[in-house]
């Protein structure tokens, strides 16, 4: 079942690369600028939009559920290996930068979470109505 998506899990990750060297050509830098992240979005979307229209079938969906699962860790990790090596050569600037992400995003932890909750109050208290 896990094989179901994989073509298109492939097709989007060709866009996007090709969105990404097309994006660091237009900038005038010799590296592919956010192909990955163009792949998730396009991923996200044509999977959406096929399964609104019915074209995608329960295994295809479980499929590029699994497909996405692996396919973020995995890029995650590999961009972060090559932006420490990046960081250590470009000096303290980066390194403060990538530490004060770091620092943000798990200060924004507990402010997502409340978010959530109260969301799922409200619906939940929309049902005992």
């Amino acid at each position: 079942m896990a094989i179901y998506g994989t073509a298109l899990l492939a097709a989007c990750v060709l866009v996007g690369l090709l969105m990404g060297d097309l994006l660091g050509v237009a900038i005038g830098v010799k590296a592919n600028v956010g192909g990955v992240g163009f792949a998730m979005v396009l991923l996200i979307f044509a999977s959406e939009y096929l399964r609104r229209k019915g074209l995608l079938p329960q295994p295809t969906k479980e499929g590029v559920h699994f497909w996405s699962a692996i396919y973020i860790p995995v890029v995650v990790a590999m961009a972060a290996q090559q932006n420490v090596v990046a960081a250590l050569k470009g000096g303290p600037a980066a390194i403060l930068a990538g530490v004060l992400a770091v620092v943000v995003s798990f200060a924004l932890i507990p402010v997502i979470e409340r978010i959530g909750k109260e969301k799922h109050a409200l619906q939940a208290e929309a049902v005992t109505e």
